[in-house]
């Protein structure tokens, strides 16, 4: 997968929440600007 740049398209992806519930980015959003954290956690 390329890296994004200004102007690209976000891809469809579906993420696991922690609460085991599906996330479908970017569907599920609600703002048309968004900015994602995604964090590992402690393993």
């Amino acid at each position: 997968m390329e890296k994004l740049i200004s102007g690209d398209i976000f891809p469809d992806i579906s993420l696991n929440i922690a609460s085991g519930e599906p996330l479908k980015l970017p569907r599920d959003l609600d703002a048309p600007l968004t900015i994602m954290l995604f964090y590992r956690g402690y393993w």
